[in-house]
């Protein structure tokens, strides 16, 4: 079940991320206080995907995503999900409500990085419509991981504008 964050409780959701983080992306992993630092910034929109409507801890949420928009772009800002929880779909919904959200808010397309090594990422974002703009020598850090910058195109919809 895919909620905004602001439907969870704030420190269920800072501690979930948090671990999930850990578990995800080891070294580079954000901590507590950088996923604190995140969600209050401005301009982000971050979803859980939970296991029931009310998470009540942070065991009840298989994964989350958020981006940044400024107004022209959107910035897949991080995606994650659970390991015993993947390949079932969860990441793609997602982004896939992600993309519509930034679409709507008027985004022209969405940007993202991905680690040269993370085939599955790489194949979700393919499949979902992105393509590769270029690379970002040792861009993961501390491994000093490569990564691809990906973009897709949106068609903003403008309230009370139909093409047809």
């Amino acid at each position: 079940m895919i909620t905004s964050i602001s439907n969870v409780d704030h420190h269920t959701a800072v501690d979930a991320i948090s671990q999930l983080e850990t578990r995800l992306f080891g070294k580079g992993a954000w901590t507590p206080g950088m996923v604190e630092q995140e969600l209050g910034a401005p301009a982000r929109t971050y979803i859980l995907d939970t296991a029931t409507a009310q998470a009540a801890g942070p065991d009840d949420i298989n994964g989350y995503a958020g981006y940044w928009y400024d107004g022209d772009d959107a910035e897949l800002m991080t995606i994650g999900v659970r390991p015993e929880r993947q390949r079932q779909g969860i990441a793609r919904r997602m982004l896939e409500h992600l993309l519509a959200q930034a679409q709507t808010q008027g985004a022209r397309r969405m940007l993202l990085e991905v680690r040269v090594d993370n085939t599955p990422a790489i194949v979700l974002y393919e499949s979902l419509g992105f393509t590769r703009l270029g690379l970002r020598k040792r861009y993961y850090q501390p491994e000093g991981v490569d990564a691809y910058t990906m973009s897709k195109d949106l068609a903003p919809r403008i309230a009370g504008f139909s093409a047809n």
